[in-house]
């Protein structure tokens, strides 16, 4: 490795460009280790990240090269600031989109009762329909090998459009959530939630996702909208009373347990407490009050069914209910009907899916005379699984669990208050932290039937019947993990024991995705397992995500942190915006209004590309402009053609040297200004304003400063070296002010003059910059002569004559004050200007105004 300090100047080009240029630094950042992680450091000057990693199971799109930006901006403004900087990369290829992938680029499905077969070779991909329509069966261990394999290429082609596009992350430190790390701290984890009671098995009612045959958990949850009917049934009351019912759902009426009213609802009070019977079914039912009844919805009665929504389970468990389940994990209706149901009018139900059920019911209604009128059409909210395609449904089944303060009070407020403490940018994103805390209804459902994933790390004894104890899971020792129960055996046994009377089972199920995410920083830190890196990065500085999964990840990692450190996970937490499309509405896949970022990349150069994604600040929403793509080509071919100019005027050899003359001290003592300004906003994770007040300053240097002086500048003697040496200082100032966001071109215009790299210089500060400043400065003289000029070229141009155009005579008039200061730099504004003579008339006018004789 080469010492980054070392490298040599490279000289100016005669013609430089910016083609080609991405490929060539982010080789050499590459071999000299420029943006490696120093572990000797102590922690006061460790900057440590916490980087979000992105699912490889599809493709990086705009959204992703916005956020990532943003990211990389800190890193390399907190690196030049002297930390050394913690900067991870993770890929994130456990859990359902992976294997949702695998099978349709594969044509591939899990059969866990195949043996696994290591002859087996995957089909050549992609598939066409036919194979994705009937795919081939395969064992549990052939799928999950043929999940990592899809994985690392998916991995290869991440990492490198993250390299064109300039990310600073030390590659060494790159994990994956299937990683051996990363399934040793999270079956360390969950042992140790485990061992303390924060982690529980229980059978209840279950979000399930029928296409993926899962589990779903409560934050993984979103609302869609989805076209139903009201129908109207028929119950039949005491003393013959009709009590009519409204409900979308009338495929659950053998899943019927309850009637429910408001306390308050006059119409049904004397219901209250009394039976009633179901239509078709004829089976008795109590009448129940509760507050969530709406007295307004429908009837104002509800049908309470096991289970057809969230709010039917909180009735359920309320109301200390019956049970009565009829639909079954494969989404179709259970082919016996529940206790107390009679099993005629069933027979035409079972097996149903939930669809034809529905129809079914409808029917036996009809028939019986208890449908009143006509279904009447609505759109109204579905839950779906975020990443399904069918409506969930809820059935019984037994899972585990996390506390997560959902059902604790004191945990909730434990966990509220770690959000106090925790700095928000922007400051309003903790509110919808606090909504989703307040909000729980339950615990964290943290197992999935799936199988590419963290396996659970238990087994279960198997009684002399062959019926596990699922009340005493067995455990392995920390230090035998990472473990799978489906391919090992728990201490003490051995593998001929499985499935035995008297043996053990595994426990089947793998860990959600979000409880090995919630330990990025666990893994990643090297916890238990690398004490010494992990003091120096944990609690970590800053996490950056997206907005959306406030709910998931962010949460979760505070949770998971609070029960197992007792502390934040991280200092700071800077959330992005959403990316939108021109019409203004929010880039998704499901939508097919995403943009991919690497022809972008290729077209424009990824500077361009980084400068549009730091025009948008964190929290805020960004439309996806390509003409400000091409805004930032145009900055960095300036900064590129402006660097070669300047150092063509010989500033190189007058670095340090001090700046005498009026002009020279006013543009340092204004681009002092813009360093605190720039340093201000990158403190508070604002690199747009960063950008703005260093871009700002940059077109004025380019348009105004250097055009004002770079005829002093060709000539000779103390006028000549005064501007060098501020064009010297200036543009040193400005490379390391636009490097966090322009990495590329910065670092190629810094190796034509500087050693090392731009990226391990130190920060510019006022201090720096008001050294080089040899005399006392008026920083109002570049405004004032950037004034004067302009008046001229606008004379001109309004003649149509070209800026070259000599003028014989120009008249300054304006208060005598301000023809006093401008006396300081007439001799620039004439050389500039091209003026043969420059006469102060004072007093004439209010203000400055440049009379031309063209």
């Amino acid at each position: 490795m080469t010492e980054p300090g070392r490298s040599a100047r490279a000289g100016v080009p005669e013609r430089p460009a910016l083609d080609g240029i991405e490929d060539t630094w982010a080789r050499r950042w590459q071999d000299d280790g420029t943006y490696a992680f120093d572990r000797s450091k102590a922690r006061a000057d460790v900057y440590s990240i916490d980087t979000p990693p992105p699912t490889v199971s599809g493709e990086l799109h705009m959204g992703h090269v916005f956020s990532y930006t943003h990211t990389d901006t800190v890193a390399r403004f907190q690196r030049m600031r002297g930390r050394t900087v913690f900067y991870p990369m993770g890929w994130d290829d456990n859990g359902l989109p992976t294997e949702r992938r695998v099978q349709n680029v594969y044509g591939v499905r899990c059969d866990p009762t195949l043996p696994y077969d290591p002859q087996w070779q995957p089909p050549a991909a992609p598939v066409d329909d036919a194979a994705r329509k009937n795919p081939t069966p395969i064992s549990r261990r052939n799928f999950v090998e043929l999940c990592g394999t899809l994985t690392v290429v998916d991995e290869q082609a991440f990492e490198a459009l993250w390299r064109r596009l300039g990310l600073s992350v030390d590659w060494s430190l790159t994990y994956t959530t299937i990683g051996r790390a990363a399934r040793m701290a999270s079956q360390r984890a969950f042992l140790r939630n485990l061992a303390r009671g924060e982690a529980y098995q229980a059978e209840a009612p279950t979000l399930w996702d029928v296409g993926f045959a899962t589990a779903v958990a409560q934050a993984e949850l979103e609302d869609r909208e989805r076209p139903g009917a009201y129908h109207r049934l028929r119950f039949a009351g005491p003393g013959g009373r009709e009590v009519l019912i409204d409900t979308t759902r009338p495929e659950l009426l053998p899943a019927c347990v309850a009637l429910v009213c408001h306390p308050d609802d006059e119409r049904y009070a004397d219901l209250v407490g009394a039976v009633v019977r179901t239509p078709v079914f004829g089976v008795a039912v109590p009448v129940r009050a509760h507050p969530l009844a709406d007295p307004a919805k429908g009837t104002g009665v509800a049908m309470v069914c096991t289970f057809g929504d969230l709010t039917d389970v909180t009735w359920w468990r309320e109301l200390a209910l019956d049970t009565r389940v009829v639909i079954g994990r494969d989404g179709r209706l259970l082919p016996e009907p529940p206790a107390g149901v009679p099993a005629g009018p069933y027979a035409t139900l079972a097996g149903q899916t939930v669809a034809g059920a529905r129809r079914a019911v409808v029917g036996l209604l009809a028939d019986a005379g208890d449908l009143v009128g006509e279904p009447r059409p609505i759109v109204h909210p579905v839950k779906f699984y975020e990443k399904g395609d069918r409506p969930l449904e809820i059935v019984s089944t037994r899972q585990w669990y996390l506390r997560n303060g959902g059902r604790d009070a004191g945990l909730r407020a434990e966990l509220l208050a770690r959000g106090g403490e925790l700095h928000w940018v922007p400051g309003h994103m903790r509110s919808r932290y606090e909504h989703w805390v307040g909000g729980l209804t339950g615990d964290w459902l943290v197992s999935r039937q799936r199988f590419f994933g963290v396996p659970v790390p238990v087994w279960y004894r198997l009684d002399d019947t062959g019926e596990p104890d699922l009340t005493h899971p067995l455990t392995p020792d920390e230090s035998a993990l990472p473990v799978d129960p489906s391919g090992e055996p728990p201490p003490g046994y051995d593998e001929s024991l499985r499935g035995l009377p008297g043996g053990f089972v595994g426990d089947p199920d793998v860990l959600d995705t979000w409880a090995t995410s919630s330990l990025t920083p666990q893994i990643v830190g090297g916890w238990e397992t690398d004490p010494d890196l992990f003091g120096r990065v944990f609690p970590m500085d800053l996490r950056p995500q997206g907005q959306e999964i406030i709910r998931t990840w962010l949460f979760a990692t505070v949770a998971r942190a609070h029960l197992e450190h007792g502390v934040l996970p991280w200092r700071d937490a800077v959330l992005s915006g959403w990316i939108l499309d021109p019409d203004r509405k929010k880039m998704a896949k499901s939508k097919g209004n995403v943009v991919t970022p690497m022809a972008l990349l290729e077209q424009y150069g990824s500077d361009a590309v980084r400068y549009w994604a730091a025009s948008g600040r964190p929290g805020m929403d960004l439309a996806f402009d390509p003409a400000q793509i091409r805004v930032g080509r145009r900055l960095a071919t300036k900064l590129l053609n402006a660097s070669r100019f300047a150092l063509g005027l010989g500033a190189a050899d007058a670095l340090r040297a001090p700046a005498t003359q009026p002009l020279d001290t006013a543009m340092l003592a204004e681009l002092s200004g813009v360093v605190a300004a720039a340093t201000s906003a990158f403190d508070a994770y604002d690199h747009t304003a960063a950008l703005q007040a260093t871009e700002s300053f940059f077109w004025r240097f380019c348009d105004d400063y250097i055009e004002l002086v770079k005829e002093r500048a060709y000539g000779t003697g103390p006028g000549a070296d005064s501007a060098r040496a501020a064009l010297a200082t200036a543009l040193s100032v400005q490379l390391r002010l636009f490097a966090p966001v322009l990495p590329f071109v910065t670092e190629e215009v810094w190796s034509w003059w500087r050693y090392g790299s731009v990226h391990r210089a130190p920060w510019p500060t006022t201090y720096e910059v008001d050294r080089a400043i040899g005399s006392a400065a008026d920083a109002g003289l570049l405004r004032l002569a950037s004034d004067a000029l302009g008046q001229v070229r606008r004379a001109k141009s309004e003649r149509k004559l070209s800026m070259k155009a000599e003028v014989p005579l120009a008249e300054a008039l304006g208060p005598a004050d301000l023809l006093d200061r401008l006396t300081l730099v007439a001799d620039d504004v004439r050389a500039a200007g091209r003026i043969g003579r420059l006469d102060l008339l004072p007093g004439r006018t209010p203000e400055l105004v440049i009379a031309c004789a063209v």
